[in-house]
């Protein structure tokens, strides 16, 4: 079906951010990102793209392929950048997992100097508005780690719904071991400033 569905636009607005498809020539801005976050990334997503990046030759490469995955439609990484300044935020992520349903998976993180100022929140609201209106999503899930405060309050800020907690469930990189938690969002459960028309 994903071959049937419209043009995606490759970019959008909020407030205060530019959320857009990473394109060729991001790899010094990608390479900087990475090695910002990386003590982060290692505590809560070891396998996050940005932490098998370890120059900015191999981050060049890394957008471009996250480029192509965007025009196959096989996944869509957002990169978050505050319009006042063009700085990179953080990044969402859109797995599509059922096409026919359709059913996506949203992931996302924000950047270590950025943190506490909503730009997360604000950045997958749009996204999620994004796949309900464009994409015509009936559901969105996410999973995170049980130990991530930050990313749990995003997900309840954004109207997710807890569906689930699998219980130690994963090793983290530095040894830990935690569990995950499951959220769900139906087109139902949308806050109404977020509520698309009728399909």
């Amino acid at each position: 079906m994903k071959t049937m569905l419209v043009d995606i636009p490759t970019g959008f607005e909020t407030e205060r951010l530019l959320l857009r498809c990473y394109r060729p020539g991001d790899g010094a801005l990608y390479f900087a990102a990475s090695q910002r976050n990386r003590a982060h990334l290692a505590r809560y997503e070891s396998g996050n793209v940005l932490m098998g990046i370890h120059s900015e030759e191999e981050a060049e490469a890394a957008v471009r392929q996250l480029q192509a995955a965007w025009a196959a439609r096989d996944c869509f990484f957002l990169g978050v950048f505050e319009q006042a300044t063009g700085d990179w935020v953080g990044q969402v992520y859109v797995g599509p997992t059922d096409w026919d349903l359709p059913e996506f998976e949203i992931g996302y993180v924000a950047d270590v100097a950025y943190e506490g100022r909503g730009y997360i929140t604000e950045a997958v609201r749009a996204t999620l508005q994004f796949l309900f209106e464009q994409l015509h999503a009936r559901r969105v899930s996410l999973r995170c780690d049980d130990t991530n405060v930050r990313s749990r309050r995003v997900a309840e800020r954004c109207g997710m719904v807890l569906e689930g907690h699998l219980r130690e469930n994963k090793r983290s990189a530095d040894g830990a071991i935690t569990g995950t938690l499951c959220y769900g969002l139906l087109r139902s459960d949308l806050p109404k400033d977020l509520q698309p028309g009728p399909l």
